[in-house]
């Protein structure tokens, strides 16, 4: 049924069906202006337009529309995709990027467009995405910190972008957690806080930030829950005193066996 905006080209020229190579389509009923097109501008009848003829992919990864052309890349045989990561519009050449198996995939690293990169941190495996923990961007690091083996990432200890960091301080090894201690960010030495072992937390005793004492209080061994009553903010004393309820409880559980 058709719908949306006019029916117009990539560039806003009026279609013409009897140009088109798909015209025979037409009298099928497999697609119709304003409902379903391959060369329309607006994206669902591209997509309608190859869901109810996926054969017709293939022919229209040249297409000079780059959402046709995306559109196309997303059903068309994989085996023609490899061109695409040549394309000039970086939406067409991450749909690639996206299909084509890692090892062609991967010819993209150096590509300069962040939607492009952002694909390929999603679509290599993990053994190839070191590359990556070094890029420009932000989001294409903070993908690549969330799945790379946790054993590479003291490459993001000092990564500019205190989100990044976070995402360290919660997924690498306990040893490193010491060269985080400082961290110029709050959330990042909460996070640290968090899982250091609790003998270790003493560091944090008198952290400027309440949210970081207050994760020490949570955790804290009975000695430092004590140390922290006298806190100079109410929810970390609060935490304090009933993290030392806590470790009373578990006493007299003990005790009771």
């Amino acid at each position: 049924m058709p719908g949306g905006p006019e029916a117009v080209d990539w560039q806003g020229q009026p279609l013409d069906c009897e140009a088109c190579r798909f015209r025979g389509h037409l009298a099928r009923r497999q697609c119709g202006p304003g409902w379903s097109c391959a060369f329309d501008r607006y994206a669902p009848r591209i997509v309608r337009f190859f869901t109810m003829n996926p054969e017709a992919a293939d022919l229209c990864l040249d297409a000079p529309g780059p959402e046709t052309r995306a559109h196309a890349a997303r059903v068309a045989n994989v085996f023609r995709l490899r061109p695409l990561l040549d394309d000039p519009d970086p939406g067409v050449r991450a749909v690639a990027v996206l299909r084509l198996p890692a090892t062609q995939a991967r010819a993209a690293l150096k590509d300069p467009d962040r939607e492009v990169r952002l694909a390929l941190a999603w679509r290599l495996p993990f053994s190839d995405l070191v590359p990556l923990l070094n890029d420009a961007d932000p989001q294409v690091r903070l993908i690549v910190a969330r799945r790379v083996d946790p054993g590479v990432l003291p490459i993001l200890l000092r990564d500019p972008d205190p989100e990044i960091r976070r995402l360290v301080a919660q997924r690498i090894g306990l040893r490193w957690l010491d060269q985080m201690l400082a961290d110029a960010d709050p959330l990042v030495r909460r996070v640290v806080a968090l899982r250091l072992i609790p003998d270790r937390l003493r560091v944090f005793v008198t952290d400027p930030d309440i949210r970081v004492r207050h994760a020490v209080a949570e955790r804290a061994e009975a000695e430092l829950a004590r140390h922290l009553l006298a806190d100079p903010d109410a929810p970390v004393r609060e935490a304090a005193a009933v993290r030392l309820a806590e470790l009373a409880a578990e006493r007299e559980t003990d005790v009771d066996r």
